[in-house]
């Protein structure tokens, strides 16, 4: 009774705080997702994900999987249980059209993952990230390639070294678990950093 409270309080004051900052044509469900992921999809904690400016159809096919369990995430799948197909499409559309924020990398030399992301390493058979993430990271929708630009470092760590252990597989042709497993501890460190700050 105690969390059904918490959590009818938590609701309100997400739509009273998105009223007064213009997000009052925020979907209903998205209420829930703010307490990790931000009113705006910006979430200020860097182990969630922001979800401002990501491509819709990317967006819908990850909420799709955590349903289905395709994706585990012990936090997602009860998130993602209760939605339908409708609140799913609606979700990704809110969150496509805020804008993300996009760190700065600071004094950080980061020309090795400049150089990685945009002509890859052909002697690890590396490909360039860009050639499916874009030369500003900012995805394909068409081929449901995630837009990578201003997201926490923290996360995208995360994603890239659960690909490369297999522990994430929701990528077709296990093309980005076949390319995070070459990518050393430093590649991926320096990538994700880089990333953040991606204009």
């Amino acid at each position: 009774m105690r969390s059904r409270n918490a959590f009818l309080l938590l609701t309100a004051l997400f739509l009273a705080v998105t009223m007064t900052n213009g997000y009052a044509d925020a979907p209903a469900k998205a209420a829930t997702c703010a307490a990790c992921h931000g009113a705006d999809g910006n979430s200020a904690t860097p182990i969630w994900p922001k979800l401002a400016g990501q491509k819709a159809p990317y967006l819908a096919a990850q909420l799709h999987a955590f349903r289905s369990g395709a994706r585990q995430n012990p936090s997602m799948a009860p998130m993602a249980a209760g939605l339908s197909d409708e609140e799913i499409e609606e979700l990704a559309q809110y969150y496509s059209e805020q804008a993300v924020t996009v760190a700065s990398i600071g004094d950080q030399d980061y020309s090795a993952a400049q150089r990685l992301y945009r002509g890859g390493d052909a002697e690890r058979g590396i490909p360039a990230c860009m050639a499916c993430h874009g030369p500003d990271g900012a995805g394909n929708a068409a081929a449901r390639y995630p837009s990578l630009r201003g997201q926490h470092a923290e996360y995208t760590a995360a994603q890239l070294k659960a690909y490369a252990d297999g522990s994430r597989a929701t990528d077709p042709n296990s093309m980005m678990r076949s390319i995070a497993g070459r990518l050393t501890a430093e590649d991926i460190a320096a990538l994700s950093a880089y990333l953040s700050a991606l204009h």
